[in-house]
Parts: structure tokens; C-alpha cells; sequence
């Protein structure tokens, strides 16, 4: 083990804490520093957030803000290792919710790196937790076999019912590919832009002062933990929520689009494969595991797996900002660092459903409440 202290920030959120155990577990000490939202760990979270609860008691915890200097300089004391996760996440919120994105996530980062520049302490490396939403659109193949990388689709198409990307000047359909590291960086959203400023400025920074900096363009993230209440991201959780409480599903665009679902074990030693091996150091690596799954086939799965048959709705709606198609090519982590994803997506669902069946799923309308949200501010049709 080449560190022996790290700072977690949002370490009580669901990557965070799993992998604050999975650290403490390999001889680590670990602080964290969480403001423990209420969107993420609900109005009690001392009380009520499993995820907090978890690890309360094993880590050295700091409720703060990653937005404080006092809270940095104070979790800073005695680390080796930053692993930068606090963010708001979630693209349609962020949408309209702009300001609260940029200080949170731009902001922020900018602080952390402004406080390594200017101050003694005794960190060696930074892992930023950036973001397959940086790409936008994935990777697509011309007729011609030149790699094509569409911009955002237009709104007056998808009004019209054609949710398929196209090629910028022909306009002729494209064949989907795994997006690599070289891909062009060009997000859709205002979430998308905040996590590549991000990784930006810590790669660029951390070189010149002297840190070793690591990047992971974590695909769909989910298991066992993640939030069932937070309605602007993991669309399993909103479907199996939904599910549970007998309610229809309304399925976005025609159901063919398309992401990369990693679960969270494998997220996590992707990342602890990134603090432990100096291959990484100065360098952005895609985590997933470089399969693409269909909406369609996502509902089918879940209503499968808990067994109540409710009705699902393929709509035609959809959310200004959101991507067609986007999977990880993992040909650089495989090679650099060894990483190989091992829960398949149907083993993986299973098992976040068998968790799900232990939990009391909130019966709330906060789903129904954001989709209001979009509505009147012109983000949803």
C-alpha cells in the first residue's frame, strides 16, 4: 500500500461509502467530508440515510461543504489521497438548476486545487470522479468507416418521433461503437459541462504542482444502496420504485436508447485500482463494461425480477439535454490497469432487486413532481 490516509468528499453517497468500506477493509483510514443532502439522504439523515449510517462509525466524518475553505483546510489535515466524488449529479436538473450545478461542481474543484496550490499539506493524489456525460453522443461509425461524433439531436425531430442521431452533414444513419478515451468531449448538458471542467482543471493543475491525478469516466452507476427517492438520477431506481408501488411505467422516446450500466463493486475497484496503481497516475480512464442496454429491455428485466406485472408506456416524451446512445470502450483500463468489470447486467439487477424487496420504497410523487419541474420550464415534451 503506497498511502495510508484518504479523504473521501461526498463519502456518504453511494460510490463514497462503498468504497470508504472496501478502503477500510484493505488498511486505510479514511475521512469524509459530506453535507449529507437531503435529496440524496433524506430530512433526518443522522437517522435515516443507510449510506450515512453505514459508515459513521468506521471513518473520521466531517459534515461540510466541499463549497468551504474552512471545511477543506480541516479535512485536508494528514491526507495522502483525495478522491473527489461531492457533486450534484443528475442532467435534467441541472438544466434549470445552473447556478447550484456550477458552484457545487465547478466551483468547488476550483477551490480544492486553489487550497493544494497555496497551502502546505501533504497530498500526493487526486482521483476526480468526472463522467460519461462529458461525451454527449458516444462514438458512432460512417458507412465509410470514419468515426462520426453528432452533435445533440434537434428538437423538431424528436417532435416528430425520430430519435436517432444522425450524421452532420449527410444526415445518413450511423453504427453504434464503444466511445473510447480519445473521443471527442462534447456534453449536452449543463451537468456533462461541470464534470469535464472538472477533470480539466485537476488534470491540468495537479500536473503543475506536482500531484498525481487520476480521471474515471464512470457509465450508469447502480446497486444495492442507491438512492429509491432521488428522482433526477438512476433511472432503476425511479422504475423500480414505480414498480413497487404498482404504478404504470412511462418509457422515454421510443425505449431504444441505450446506456452502460456498472455496478457498484466494480466502480469500486476500478477506483481503488486508481489510488493504489502508479500506471494511473496522469491519466482518464472510461469504468463501465462496454455493453449497451436498451430501456426496453431494463423494464422487462425489472418487472421480471419483482414480479408484479405492472403496464409500461412507451411515450414518445422526452428530455431536452438527454443522449441517445453512449457505451465504454475499456481497451485503456483493461490494458493499463488490468480493470475487468465482473457482475454481468442481469446479475447485477438481480441483485440490487433482492435489495430493493428488503427496503420500505418511498411512495412519495417526487418523480411525478420533477417531470412538473422540466414541464414548466420547457425541458420535457
Amino acid at each position: 500500500m503506497r498511502y495510508k490516509n484518504v479523504l473521501i468528499t461526498g463519502g456518504a453517497g453511494f460510490i463514497g461509502s462503498n468504497l470508504s468500506l472496501k478502503l477500510i477493509e484493505r488498511g486505510y483510514t479514511i475521512t469524509v467530508l459530506d453535507k449529507l443532502s437531503e435529496q440524496i439522504h433524506g430530512a433526518d439523515p443522522e437517522t435515516d440515510s443507510p449510506l450515512y449510517n453505514s459508515i459513521k462509525s468506521k471513518v473520521n466524518f466531517i459534515r461540510g461543504s466541499v463549497t468551504s475553505r474552512q471545511d477543506w483546510l480541516k479535512a485536508l489535515e494528514n491526507q495522502d489521497v483525495i478522491v473527489h466524488l461531492a457533486a450534484e449529479t443528475g442532467t435534467g436538473q441541472s438544466m434549470y438548476e445552473i447556478e447550484r450545478y456550477t458552484t457545487e461542481n465547478i466551483g468547488a474543484t476550483a477551490l480544492m486545487l486553489d487550497i493544494l496550490t497555496n497551502t502546505r499539506h501533504s497530498v500526493k493524489k487526486v482521483v476526480i470522479a468526472s463522467s460519461r456525460a462529458i461525451y454527449g453522443e458516444g462514438r458512432y461509425i460512417a458507412e465509410n468507416n470514419e468515426f462520426v461524433y453528432p452533435e445533440a439531436r434537434k428538437e423538431e425531430d424528436m417532435l416528430k418521433g425520430d430519435f436517432e442521431v444522425k450524421h452532420p452533414v449527410t444526415r445518413a444513419k450511423l453504427a453504434l461503437t464503444g466511445t473510447d478515451e480519445q473521443s471527442k468531449i462534447h456534453p449536452t448538458s449543463v451537468y456533462g459541462i461541470t464534470k469535464q471542467v472538472q477533470e480539466q482543471l485537476v488534470m491540468t493543475v495537479c500536473k503543475t504542482i506536482g500531484i498525481a491525478a487520476v480521471a474515471f469516466r464512470y457509465q450508469n452507476v447502480y446497486g444495492p444502496g442507491q438512492s429509491l427517492t432521488n428522482p433526477y438520477t438512476g433511472i432503476l431506481s425511479i422504475f423500480s420504485s414505480l414498480i413497487k408501488n404498482g404504478k404504470a411505467i412511462n418509457i422515454f422516446e421510443d425505449g431504444e436508447e441505450s446506456r452502460d450500466f456498472v455496478f457498484i463493486d466494480d466502480v469500486v475497484d476500478a477506483t481503488i485500482l486508481g489510488i493504489e496503481k502508479e500506471a494511473a497516475d496522469n491519466e482518464v480512464f472510461n469504468v463501465g463494461t462496454g455493453v449497451p442496454v436498451d430501456v426496453i429491455t431494463v423494464v422487462k428485466n425489472l418487472i421480471a425480477c419483482y414480479g408484479i406485472p405492472v403496464d409500461f408506456n412507451i411515450s414518445g416524451n422526452f428530455r431536452l439535454g438527454d443522449i441517445r446512445h453512449n457505451y465504454a470502450d475499456l481497451e485503456k483500463i483493461t490494458r493499463k490497469l488490468g480493470f475487468a468489470p465482473k457482475i454481468k447486467f442481469e446479475d447485477g439487477l438481480r441483485k440490487f432487486a433482492d435489495w430493493v424487496n428488503m427496503q420500505q420504497v418511498n411512495t412519495t410523487n417526487t418523480y411525478e413532481q420533477s417531470i412538473e419541474e422540466m414541464k414548466a420550464k420547457g425541458l420535457y415534451k
